[in-house]
């Protein structure tokens, strides 16, 4: 039977505060003499990196590895095997992330983000910091701060190989006795705060300033943060332990660890128990003291390694893994000895009620009005406990006590029920994540499934995500990964012919599970992706085929050069922005030639494709569109795409030359013989016009106009010969000439040239346009002179026409026509 909760309580000098020493693990001989080793421990339950200190510049690092003692007691850390091997030159940090990857920086900038797989991605601070040296760093959950060898401080947001940012020059001129930061998430300007101890004071340093907090009490060997960022713990190199809110406003408490009896050698570490108390250790001491001076001691056999989490501390020795933390309040309410509040009283009466005894009933008439807080208070202090046991027997005096109340909602006590089942199942040895009740609310649910995936432990994950009403989908996509990187692909065939094969098994299995468990919202792509990086591009063309998304298909395939299926599925995916993503892509990447080969190999199913390349080009790049339509042999479309060139063209060599260049496309297409003529006729035209420009400097404008306008505008400019020859050249008919001759000569008021004009030849028009035009332009008097050529009938009204009724009278009287007369 498990041990009483209050077995393991220690009560501080003042009665009234606890603190409990809960064995996580027993680790006898799993663990080497840690005070060998610089070890680096991740919160939240994680697993600890060690290197031994002999062989710093090339060690191994080594993961939390759950495996099976010879006893009964379960197991957590070993050192067994190494992760990784360290190959980049002397190691200045470690330390981990949020998601348990172990990060190890070098003095040159360079840092590794290690799995618990060994499997690691490098990034580097830049080549400023390698030419500075890293001096040394300090590593946090989603970043950190480098110390650079000329005292500048260097800050990295995020894993992701981020730029550095440079903080405030802290105006050092030697190196600090101590340094410590307080994360971005726990300071109001959500930025990192670095606070490093100088002579006798300590400088607090941010992204925009450095601040000197004018301290006498300094220099400080350790500087501790506590979980919550609102306090500090110093300590002075006289042994002088001060507790201070980090404003320096405050002063907590002081205490002189030079006074400890059983301490020997220096202080090792300086971490916090949550956020209420310190913990200081030496060589075979772990010494907690309280806010108001008051100390618990606790003695291990070897060297410990301490490691703060929110709600207490871890401490790893050689042969156990402790948890220290205050008694929560929930627990010292039912199992503090002498308790009479209500949940004592409801826990005590089912006790009473499971032994048949009559006191049962009498308890709980006795709490009725504090009932609910009751329940409430055990089944809170049953998420506390570490033992399944009382676990039960907590939840169970709830389960009592609700028996009594009309209405109580259960959803507390069925969430206790599933999140202790959960808890239970990660504490066990074999998983080994020490993880408490207030943790696992903090970080949350999915945060743990990630944790367990990272380890490999599908099976267990799915299980909970399952318990728990999770999609199951991040499990199935790190198990999919998994599984293609312990798979290998077998060879068949030699030679040439060699093909990797293996790939169809791996693909039907992912499949097959995908479905089966419902993770239907899994991007394959992602899955392909991993797939396309160990070398297996077969079997990520395979799992692409299964992915939904175009938008997830195609970037990938592209990397993969896979174009034409890139293009295939970009059409399918009915959008036009991939399209143009893909085809824009492509033009970048490849030859020209090998560019249009593609769309033409396409045939029917990139035909969209082609036409919004078409598109495109027209708007964005008319030199690919020109060379798209030369190499699929379109003649016409490149003669129409010369020809809509030139009418913007305003320069005359370059539209001279674009429309020559049309005809000659026209004239490479037997079924366009009239267009080519056409545009060779135009050519001729703006050669013509371009010729007479330049005989005038520029000063007439020509070019551009049209036959009849080139030759009206010569008529008027009193070029007649340069518009008969025109006329000769371009074969105007008479009857044209005539009409634009009679409008030009009319419109310079050369009535004289006009008559010598129309008297030079019987004219092709007749004289009656002679009369209408120059009477429509105001010319009466002239227009008469023209009547008498006009044919007899029609003179009459021409004469009324001109206001000429005299001779219109004449005129009828000559005919004999009364009735006009008249």
């Amino acid at each position: 039977m498990a041990s009483h909760p209050t077995a393991s309580w220690q009560a501080m000098q003042d009665g009234n505060t606890f603190y409990r020493r809960q064995q996580l693990y027993s680790v006898p001989g799993k663990l080497p003499e840690l005070s060998d080793y610089i070890v680096a421990g991740c919160q939240y339950g994680g697993p600890i990196g060690c290197i031994n200190e002999e062989y710093h510049e090339t060690p191994g690092f080594r993961k939390s590895n759950a495996s099976r003692d010879e006893g009964p007691d379960p197991s957590l850390f070993t050192c067994g095997r190494g992760v990784a091997l360290w190959d980049q030159g002397k190691i200045i940090k470690f330390g981990w992330t949020l998601d348990e990857r172990l990060v190890v920086l070098n003095e040159e900038g360079v840092y590794r983000l290690y799995d618990l797989q060994g499997e690691y991605h490098q990034y580097s601070l830049g080549t400023d910091a390698a030419e500075m040296g890293i001096f040394d760093a300090r590593i946090y959950g989603n970043g950190l701060v480098a110390l650079t060898s000329s005292l500048t401080l260097l800050e990295v947001k995020g894993w992701e190989g981020n730029r550095p940012l440079t903080l405030a020059n802290p105006g050092l001129s030697e190196p600090p006795h101590a340094w410590s930061i307080i994360p971005p998430d726990l300071n109001i300007s959500r930025h990192v705060e670095v606070l490093m101890s100088a002579e006798t004071t300590i400088h607090s340093v941010d992204n925009l300033e450095s601040v000197d907090q004018r301290l006498s009490r300094g220099p400080f060997t350790h500087i501790s943060p506590s979980p919550n960022g609102k306090f500090l713990a110093l300590l002075t190199f006289t042994g002088t332990l001060w507790v201070v809110s980090s404003d320096f406003q405050r002063n907590i408490t002081e205490f002189e660890t030079t006074h400890v009896p059983e301490a020997e050698g220096s202080v090792q570490q300086l971490e916090w128990c949550g956020n209420d108390a310190i913990i200081v250790t030496w060589s075979n001491l772990v010494l907690l003291v309280g806010p108001s001076g008051d100390t618990i001691p606790f003695t291990y056999a070897g060297s410990t390694f301490v490691v703060t989490e929110m709600d207490g501390v871890r401490v790893i020795s050689s042969d156990v893994c402790d948890l220290i933390q205050k008694v929560p309040a929930s627990t010292l309410s039912v199992f503090r000895p002498g308790s009479t509040s209500p949940s004592a009283i409801l826990y005590d009466a089912w006790e009473s009620f499971t032994g048949r005894s009559p006191k049962a009933d009498e308890n709980v008439r006795s709490i009725r009005p504090d009932l609910a807080k009751a329940v409430d208070e055990c089944i809170d202090a049953a998420g506390r406990e570490w033992e399944p046991h009382w676990q039960r027997r907590l939840l169970n005096a709830a389960k009592f006590g609700r028996g009594f109340l009309d209405f109580h909602n259960p959803t507390d006590f069925v969430n206790m029920g599933q999140t202790l089942k959960v808890l239970n199942a990660v504490r066990f040895y074999e998983v080994g994540i020490p993880l408490t009740y207030t943790q696992y609310n903090y970080a949350s649910p999915s945060h743990l499934i990630g944790r367990l995936t990272s380890r490999n432990m599908h099976l267990l994950a799915l299980r909970i995500s399952s318990f728990l009403s999770l999609k199951p989908d991040a499990v199935l996509k790190h198990w999919a990964c998994a599984k293609i990187m312990r798979s290998r692909p077998t060879t068949s065939g030699t030679g040439k012919d060699a093909e990797l094969s293996g790939d169809d098994e791996v693909c039907k299995a992912i499949v097959e599970k995908f479905e089966q468990l419902g993770g239907a919202e899994v991007s394959y792509a992602e899955i392909a992706k991993k797939a396309w990086e160990v070398g297996r591009g077969g079997l990520a063309t395979k799992l692409l085929d299964h992915e939904n998304k175009g938008s997830d298909q195609v970037p990938l395939l592209l990397e993969m050069k896979e174009d034409k299926l890139a293009l295939v599925k970009a059409v399918d995916s009915g959008d036009s922005d991939l399209v143009y993503y893909v085809l824009l892509h492509l033009y970048k990447r490849l030859p020209l030639g090998s560019f249009f080969k593609l769309l033409e190999d396409g045939g029917p199913s990139l035909t969209s494709a082609t036409r919004l390349l078409e598109v495109y080009a027209r708007e964005q790049n008319r030199e690919m569109l020109r060379d798209f339509y030369y190499s699929d042999d379109r003649r016409v479309e490149s003669a129409i795409l010369c020809l809509e060139e030139a009418s913007w063209m305003k320069e005359p060599t370059a539209k001279i030359s674009a429309i020559k260049a049309s005809q000659k496309f026209f004239s490479e297409d037997k079924d366009r013989n009239f267009e080519a003529k056409m545009m060779d006729d135009y050519s001729r035209l703006l050669s013509a016009q371009n010729q007479l420009q330049m005989e005038n400097d520029g000063k007439i404008p020509f070019f551009g106009l049209s036959v009849n306008e080139t030759i009206r505008t010569c008529l008027i400019n009193g070029m007649s010969k340069k518009a008969d020859k025109m006329k000769s050249e371009f074969k105007v008919p008479d009857k044209r000439f005539w009409y634009i001759k009679l409008k030009a000569l009319t419109e310079i008021r050369d009535f004289e040239g006009l008559d010598t004009f129309a008297k030079s030849k019987r004219s092709p028009i007749g004289y009656e346009p002679f009369v209408h035009h120059l009477i429509e332009k105001g010319h009466q008097k002239e227009a008469i002179a023209y009547v008498a050529r006009c044919d007899s009938p029609k003179r009459a009204d021409l004469y009324a026409e001109c206001g000429e009724w005299r001779l219109a009278g004449k005129e009828c009287k000559d005919r004999g026509d009364k009735a006009k007369l008249e």
